[in-house]
């Protein structure tokens, strides 16, 4: 039976070819194609981008991290100027996180450091943590952050869940899920805004039937009429290892509920892209272009070019000939971001991210047009090979 839509939304596959599959996402604010990859805009803005900049890139829908913007400026703030969407001046499709991911990253960052009192508390209620900013003390439980998500305002929020470490035992996994299962159905119980849709996110680590269970679990979740718009895999790339990780979402990815889009939180390089999106992944984020960009990095189509390295000094190549994003196209040289990088102008700061971001862009469309095409496999193979020849 189709689970009911929140107003507003939509979720169309239009071709397949093995697991791999392309698809329609329609928002209030934007047609989503899928394969997609969210950049990602921590404070509400994909850092040093502007608005235009980034959907020069293709992109249609970006991610808002709540964790960060309740604390500074403030939900009710954001909610002031316009919801997110209106303060941020991003036209288009957004998703907020639930803060969980970030309740587990400060709760990691104490834990087994002699000295080091725990930055976060998880019990049923939820999470108590301090503010990295200035101490103040915050419970985030599964209803505070719909609330939360709902004055920030994005198209799609995300549930609270529990994150384990990517090596967790499996009664510790399990634990996770099944607090992350009763969360689930009180995020679903919470007031939110009509045309607000809420994902619900399955976890399990790399226990491929534990993950597979919660999957079905969630799917089949109704609460007052409610239903999750989406499923998404959480707790991966937390630590364990990259091959496991594909390991696991070949060996249960598509067996989430094929009428609702599947988004792999978080992840990754370009081949693990294409690995999920292999597996029957739709949506993608990560900070991987942006963060690798601000250390000097640019992604492109045969691996990574470092600018900094003194073979580019009197190189009058752009970073990438074929590449047609501002940075490429413009003509830049990598003499010339290898400058600026040494020099520390932010410009070539902006240059690479335009360009990682441009690649990303690119490689979820051609993913798109070779799944519509008939031509995924020979696409993929080509694909990871180039990218192994130039690393």
């Amino acid at each position: 039976m189709t689970a009911p839509r929140t107003e507003g939304f939509g979720f169309r596959v239009v071709a397949t070819v093995g697991y791999a599959r392309a698809a329609v996402l329609t928002t209030p604010h934007a047609e989503v194609l899928t394969p997609t990859f969210m950049p990602v805009g921590t404070q509400g803005c994909v850092k040093g981008l502007t608005p235009d900049e980034v959907a020069e890139t293709g992109a249609r829908i970006v991610l808002g991290n709540t964790y960060h913007l309740m604390l500074r400026p403030g939900a009710e703030g954001v909610a002031e100027q316009g919801g997110l969407h209106g303060f941020s001046r991003w036209p288009h499709a957004m998703l907020t996180d639930s803060g969980g991911f970030q309740a587990f990253s400060l709760g990691a960052s104490t834990l087994g450091k002699v000295g080091k009192a725990p930055l976060v508390k998880l019990d049923e209620t939820g999470f108590t943590f301090k503010s990295h900013l200035d101490g103040s003390r915050h419970m985030l439980s599964p209803e505070e952050a719909v609330r939360i998500q709902a004055l920030i305002g994005a198209d799609i929020q995300m549930q609270l869940d529990v994150c384990p470490p990517g090596e967790s035992s499996r009664p510790v996994v399990e634990e996770a899920v099944a607090r992350t299962s009763r969360w689930a159905k009180r995020a679903l119980a919470a007031p939110r805004p009509r045309q607000q849709a809420l994902f619900g996110i399955i976890q399990g680590s790399c226990y491929a039937d534990v993950r597979r269970a919660h999957a079905d679990e969630l799917a089949s979740l109704e609460v007052d009429g409610k239903t999750f718009d989406g499923l998404a895999l959480g707790g991966f790339s937390v630590g364990e290892a990259i091959p496991k990780m594909y390991e696991t979402l070949h060996a249960m990815a598509h067996t989430v509920d094929p009428e609702r889009p599947r988004y792999l939180m978080g992840v990754g390089t370009p081949r693990d892209l294409l690995e999920a999106i292999d597996a029957g992944v739709d949506m993608f984020d990560c900070v991987l272009p942006t963060r690798n960009a601000r250390n000097g990095q640019a992604l492109t189509r045969f691996g990574r070019v470092v600018v900094k390295q003194a073979q580019w000094k009197h190189d009058k190549r752009p970073i990438d000939p074929e590449c047609g994003c501002a940075c490429c196209l413009g003509g830049y040289s990598r003499a010339y971001l290898r400058h600026l990088y040494l020099a520390g102008e932010m410009t070539v700061l902006r240059l690479l991210s335009v360009h990682n971001l441009h690649w990303y862009g690119e490689l979820v469309t051609s993913a798109r047009e070779a799944i519509r095409g008939g031509t995924w496999p020979a696409h993929k193979s080509a694909t990871l090979a180039r990218i192994d020849a130039g690393e």
